[in-house]
């Protein structure tokens, strides 16, 4: 059955206290909403991202990086109900499933969805909801169920009884609708509660009233629906993503000398045998092969491609760049826009310059394979160093050299004998 999904993204974040609308606050440098609707691509035909607070900023993010999916305007905001009623007429001769989600929650994984979904279809429901159970449920709505156990309703906890907010079953506001059966509730929702809002959350109820097959899926790692409501969400969840990163790099055969200390995004793919030294920090998407030495206070910032058998040395910072195998870049150095060959060696303190603040072009730096590059070398890009050219250290190199040359500008060493006795 096709599947499509609704992602809640149109809240303003007040908690958050910033100019950025909330889903678009970045772990490793990727959006909360990209998170999600990463972990959604592999399962739906189609997204629609419902937006209302900074809705340009958030509808130029998606535009620019996801092509199956497309924003609607949600405007005013009146409640969760109404933001899904936005993308009925989108839906309109629809005859699938629809998944519902929330935009800022970054830890959901795609395989859980998966199971959400199998489990909607394996019991015939018309309409499933995800909870899980938190020790301390506040500001989570509460899953109600019937002395049969089934499910009854969910009750916001501004309209919970003090019975209601004893519940540690909790809604994690994720749904699986089959859309033609549920459909007809975004119509007839109303807002008689506490906010004065139309609930997604009273779907629940309708469906019961309509004799439809309404269940509840419980999420045992209720860490995947923690949402980001704060700067100190924000932080908590940057750490649970991170140390579900490093376990499944230890995992598949990566050393992570200090995991206390290393920092890699989900994005970052790592060879066997690769050892990750402390205070490293890797974020966006790069790929890193087998036998590797990354670090110690290492930053990767994305786009990085590195080849088996490289080293990757303290303080040294690479960007937007692919680099093949058995090269060395020890200490002190920016890799930046670069195309790096084979057995190259890198000294220490080189610098791509691949930036003009004027034009505010970035070109690119191409070492092909066997370039040997000194100590405290400017590379002023767009500049290429051809094949087993050895650059003296101290050089600043803007133009291209050929094969097997020695590339140099240095000023004469003037040497005065005496000069400080002089002085004295």
């Amino acid at each position: 059955m096709e599947t499509k999904a609704v992602i809640l993204a149109a809240g303003k974040g007040t908690r958050m206290k910033s100019n950025t609308p909330k889903v678009l606050h970045k772990i490793f440098e990727k959006p909360l909403l990209g998170y999600v609707l990463d972990n959604v691509k592999n399962i739906v035909s189609e997204s629609f991202v419902i937006v209302g607070h900074h809705a340009e900023e958030v509808t130029n993010f998606v535009e620019k990086n996801y092509e199956l999916a497309k924003t609607v305007l949600q405007s005013p905001q009146l409640g969760t109900g109404h933001a899904v009623s936005m993308v009925c007429p989108e839906l309109e001769n629809f005859e699938g499933q629809v998944i519902i989600l929330c935009g800022d929650t970054p830890l959901i994984t795609e395989d859980t969805l998966k199971n959400f979904i199998e489990t909607h279809n394996s019991l015939k429901s018309d309409l499933t909801v995800m909870s899980t159970i938190f020790d301390n449920p506040t500001n989570y709505g509460r899953i109600i169920r019937d002395k049969d156990n089934s499910l009854k309703c969910i009750i916001e906890e501004k309209d919970a009884t003090p019975e209601e907010k004893s519940v540690k079953e909790v809604n994690a506001g994720i749904y699986c609708l089959n859309w033609e059966k549920i459909k007809p509730a975004f119509s007839q929702l109303t807002s008689n509660n506490a906010q004065g809002e139309y609930y997604l959350t009273d779907i629940i109820a309708w469906g019961k009233q309509h004799n439809l097959n309404v269940n509840a899926y419980i999420l045992e790692n209720s860490d995947e629906i923690y949402g980001i409501n704060s700067r100190s969400n924000l932080a908590t969840a940057t750490r649970i993503l991170n140390e579900r990163k490093l376990n499944a790099l230890m995992d598949n055969g990566v050393t992570i000398v200090d995991p206390s200390s290393t920092w890699i995004s989900e994005d970052t793919e790592i060879g066997s045998d690769t050892v990750i030294y402390p205070a490293t920090y890797i974020e966006g998407k790069n790929k890193i092969g087998s036998n590797c030495k990354i670090g110690p206070c290492a930053h990767l910032r994305g786009d990085v491609e590195i080849a088996d058998n490289c080293k990757i040395g303290n303080f040294v910072e690479v960007k937007k760049a692919k680099i093949l195998n058995n090269t060395n870049a020890g200490h002190l150095s920016y890799i930046g826009d670069s195309e790096i060959g084979a057995h190259v060696n890198i000294g220490a303190g080189t610098i791509t310059a691949n930036y003009d603040p004027i034009t505010k072009i970035k070109s690119k730096t191409i070492l092909k394979d066997n370039v040997k590059i000194g100590s405290n070398t400017v590379l002023v890009a767009p500049v290429k160093i051809g094949e087993g050219t050895n650059i003296g250290a101290g050089s600043v190199i803007t133009k291209n050299i050929g094969e097997w040359a020695l590339g140099l500008t240095r000023a004469p060493l003037k040497i005065i004998e005496n000069w400080v006795k002089n002085k004295v």
